[in-house]
C-alpha cells in the first residue's frame, strides 16, 4: 500500500512538473535558491551595472551572468508576499486590494498617477475582472519627452486609450499567457501579443513582465518594463514605410519575398539598413543582387520563423534561419548581438505577424558566397593567399562547380613562395564538382583541375583525401564547397617501389625487397601500408645479421611481409589501439602519444609517402611482434582489402599457421648471444 501511495505521489509530482510553465519553473528555482533566507523569499539576479533583475534559472545561478555581464544576487519577497518587521523571510501575504491600490504596492505608482489623471481610477477600483500590464515607473521615465507630452496633453482621449491598451477585460495569470497567444485589449479590441519563452521570460508586445502575477481583488497586475503601443501594420508594412530600409525593400521585391511578410505567420526580421548595404563591396553586392538564388538565400538568412523579442535573450543561442543555416542570437549587456557582434541598432519593431530588428551590417550566408569569399572567412588565410598568388582567382570567383581542399594555416611552416611546382600542386587542391564530405565514400576517386585522381579513405575516426584529412565542417557556397584539411596534399607520384627508389634512405630496403622477390608485389595495383625500415634500421641489426637475411629468401620475405599491412592507412586514420593485419603475422599494433604515432612501439619518423598502390611510413627500427594480449579489440583502420584482391601468396605460410617467424627471432637472438 505504501509503495502504491509513493508511486502515485511521484506521478502527481511529474505531472505537475510537466504542466508547469517556463516562468513558473524559473520562479520555483528562485524560491529554492532563496529558501535559506526564509519563507517565500525568491533569489533574483541583477546586472551589476544596471537595475535589470531576473528570476534566476539554474544556468544563470552557477554562471552568475546575464548577457555576458556579472550579476549580483539579491533576495526579495516572491510575488504576493511581504515582510513583517522582526520576522524572517516574507511570511505575510499581501493584502488583496483593487488594481488601483495594487499599482502603488508593486512599483507602478506612475501608472497609478496617470490612471487617476485619465479618469481610469474609478474603473480599476470598481467591480470587474481585469488584467493590467502596468508599465513600471522607469518605463514611463524612458519614454521620449515628445511622446509623453502628447499622451498627457489630452488626458481624456490619448492617455486613456494608451492605458486601456494595457488592459484585458479578464483575469490572465502567467500560466494563461501562452507563447504566441494574443488577447483583445480594452482599446478598440486591438490585440496584445504574448510570447512565453522557454527560459521563463514572458513578454507582451516585446515588453518584459518584470513582476508577473500581482493579484488584486478585481483582477491581476503584471508590471512590464516598457510602455506598449497598439499594432496595426504587418512586418512588410514596417519595412515599406521606413526610408532607411529602402534598399532592403527593393531587394525583397526582387526576390519575391514581399508576399511572405504580408501574410500569416510569425517572423523575426533582422533588417539591414541602407548603410548596411553600402558597406558591402559593390562587386559582391552586384553579383548577389543579380543572382536570384543567392539573393533569396541572403534575405532568408536575415529571418527567423518565430518572434524573438530582444528582452527574451539572456545568453547566446543558435537559431535556425529561413535559409537553413543558424545565427547566434545573443546579447552583451544592453546590446543585442548577432554572431557575437553588436550590430542591432533598433529593436523590437513589432508587427501583426512578427518583429523587426534593424542591423547595421549585411549578413551574407555561405550559400551566397563564391569560393574565394568562403576561404576568406575561414581559418585558411595562408592557403587563400597562395591560391590567389598562383593565379587561380578566376576559379575562386567564378561559377564553376568546384571543391577546394584548403590546408589549415598550421600546415605551412615559415614563409611559402609560389613556385611552378607549388602552383601545379595547388591546382590539385581544386576538385571538380561541388561535393559534400557527408556523401564521400571509401575508395571513391576525385578528379582535380590538375588532372590527377585523388582517393577517399573513410576511417573510424577520420575522413581523408590522400594524406590530408578533413579538419572542419564543410562550407558550402553558391557554386563551390570548401573542405578544410589538416595538411598540404601530397598526391601519389608512383608505386610503392617508385617511392622507395626515389629516396636514398630506403636503399637497403629496396635491395632486400629485390632479393626477396617482392618488387612485383609493390609495383602492381593494390592498397598496402608499408612500414618501411630506413637504412638506419637495417644498420642497427647485429653484425652479420643483414648479410645472413639476404642469403635466406624465405626468412627475408617473412620479415618484410610483416612490415606490410593490408589496406591503405594514412596517419590521419591512426589512433591508439588501431590494429593492422600484416601480410604475414598476427597483427601490427599502433598507438599515438604526444602527437607521435608508434607501430609495435616503434615511432613513425616520416608518415604518408603516398603511392598509387599504397602508402609508405618510414620507421627507424625493424618491427618485432608484440606479446599476445588477452583482449582482442577490433582493428581501428580501414576495411581490409579482400584477400582475393591481394597478390597470390602460394607457398608462403602465414605467421598464424606456423612458428617460422618465432624461429627466425630465436635464431637471431642466439647468434647475438654467441657473439657476445
Amino acid at each position: 500500500m505504501n509503495v502504491l501511495v509513493s508511486v502515485l505521489g511521484l506521478s502527481l509530482v511529474l505531472v505537475a512538473c510537466a504542466t508547469q510553465s517556463p516562468y513558473q519553473a524559473v520562479l520555483r528555482h528562485s524560491r529554492i535558491r532563496g529558501s535559506q533566507q526564509g519563507p517565500n523569499v525568491c533569489a533574483m539576479q541583477r546586472l551589476s551595472d544596471s537595475n535589470r533583475k531576473y528570476f534566476t534559472n539554474c544556468k544563470q545561478w552557477y554562471h552568475r551572468k546575464v548577457c555576458g555581464k556579472p550579476t549580483v544576487i539579491s533576495y526579495e519577497c516572491c510575488p504576493g508576499y511581504e515582510r513583517i518587521p522582526g520576522t524572517r523571510g516574507c511570511p505575510a501575504e499581501l493584502p488583496l486590494v483593487n488594481i488601483y491600490n495594487t499599482l502603488a504596492v508593486v512599483g507602478a505608482s506612475t501608472t497609478q498617477m496617470y490612471s487617476e489623471r485619465a479618469k481610469l481610477k474609478e474603473e480599476i477600483e470598481g467591480p470587474g475582472s481585469f488584467t493590467f500590464f502596468a508599465p513600471s515607473n522607469k518605463a514611463w521615465a524612458a519614454l521620449p519627452t515628445e511622446i509623453l507630452d502628447a499622451l498627457v496633453s489630452n488626458v481624456n482621449i490619448e492617455l486613456l486609450n494608451a492605458l486601456h491598451y494595457h488592459m484585458v477585460n479578464r483575469r490572465l495569470t502567467s500560466e494563461e499567457l501562452k507563447h504566441g497567444s494574443s488577447f483583445a485589449s480594452m482599446y478598440l479590441d486591438f490585440p496584445v501579443h504574448i510570447h512565453h519563452y522557454s527560459n521563463g521570460i514572458v513578454t507582451v508586445n516585446c515588453a518584459r513582465l518584470i513582476k508577473p502575477d500581482q493579484r488584486a481583488s478585481n483582477g491581476i497586475v503584471h508590471v512590464v518594463d516598457r510602455v506598449i503601443t497598439a499594432i496595426s501594420n504587418n512586418v512588410n508594412a514596417i519595412i515599406d514605410l521606413d526610408d532607411n530600409l529602402e534598399r532592403l525593400r527593393a531587394a525583397m521585391a526582387a526576390a519575391g519575398l514581399t508576399s511572405l511578410l504580408e501574410g500569416e505567420g510569425s517572423y523575426t526580421v533582422f533588417a539591414p539598413t541602407n548603410e548596411a548595404f553600402q558597406k558591402i563591396p559593390q562587386e559582391t553586392l552586384n553579383r548577389i543582387l543579380g543572382d536570384p538564388v543567392a539573393l533569396r538565400d541572403l534575405l532568408n538568412f536575415h529571418m527567423l520563423r518565430h518572434v524573438q523579442c530582444s528582452e527574451s535573450i539572456v545568453s547566446g543561442s543558435a537559431m535556425e534561419t529561413l535559409q537553413g543555416a543558424t545565427l547566434e542570437v545573443g546579447c552583451d549587456g544592453d546590446q543585442m548581438t548577432l554572431n557575437g557582434k553588436a550590430i542591432v541598432t533598433k529593436r523590437d519593431q513589432l508587427g501583426t505577424n512578427g518583429v523587426v530588428h534593424y542591423v547595421s551590417e549585411l549578413l551574407i550566408p555561405d550559400s551566397a558566397k563564391v569560393l574565394l569569399e568562403l576561404a576568406e572567412g575561414s581559418s585558411v588565410t595562408v592557403a587563400t593567399k597562395l591560391f590567389v598568388d598562383a593565379g587561380l582567382v578566376s576559379h575562386l570567383k567564378g561559377s564553376e562547380a568546384l571543391t577546394m581542399l584548403a590546408p589549415l594555416d598550421e600546415a605551412f611552416k615559415g614563409s611559402v613562395a609560389v613556385t611552378p611546382e607549388l602552383r601545379k600542386l595547388l591546382r590539385n587542391h581544386l576538385v571538380k564538382g561541388q561535393l559534400s564530405s557527408q556523401a564521400l565514400y571509401h575508395g571513391q576517386e576525385l578528379e582535380t583541375l590538375g588532372g590527377l585522381r585523388l582517393r577517399v579513405f573513410v576511417y573510424r575516426n577520420n575522413l581523408c583525401i590522400e594524406n590530408a584529412c578533413i579538419a572542419a565542417h564543410d562550407k558550402t557556397g553558391r557554386f563551390a564547397t570548401l573542405f578544410t584539411v589538416d595538411k598540404l596534399l601530397t598526391p601519389p607520384t608512383g608505386t610503392i617501389m617508385d617511392v622507395l627508389k626515389d629516396d636514398d634512405r630506403f636503399s637497403l630496403l629496396v635491395g632486400a625487397l629485390q632479393t626477396a622477390g617482392m618488387t612485383q608485389l609493390l609495383s602492381q595495383q593494390g592498397a598496402l601500408s608499408l612500414f618501411a625500415p630506413t637504412n638506419e634500421a637495417f644498420n642497427a641489426l647485429p653484425p652479420g645479421e643483414l648479410s645472413r637475411l639476404m642469403r635466406n629468401g624465405v626468412e627475408l620475405s617473412a620479415l618484410l611481409r610483416y612490415h606490410l599491412g593490408e589496406g591503405l592507412l594514412v596517419s590521419g586514420g591512426m589512433s591508439s589501439h588501431t590494429r593492422v593485419r600484416p601480410l604475414q603475422g598476427a597483427r601490427l599494433e599502433l598507438a599515438v602519444r604526444n602527437y607521435t604515432v608508434y607501430v609495435n612501439k616503434v615511432a613513425i619518423a616520416d608518415a604518408d609517402r603516398m603511392a598509387t598502390n599504397g602508402v609508405v611510413h618510414a620507421i627507424g627500427s625493424i618491427l618485432k611482434p608484440l606479446p599476445l594480449k588477452l583482449d582482442q579489440e577490433q582493428a581501428d583502420g580501414p576495411a581490409a582489402v579482400p584477400r582475393a584482391a591481394l597478390p597470390s601468396r602460394a607457398g608462403v605460410n602465414s605467421f598464424k599457421d606456423n612458428d617460422l617467424f618465432q624461429k627466425v627471432l630465436k635464431s637471431r637472438s642466439s647468434r647475438t648471444m654467441e657473439m657476445q
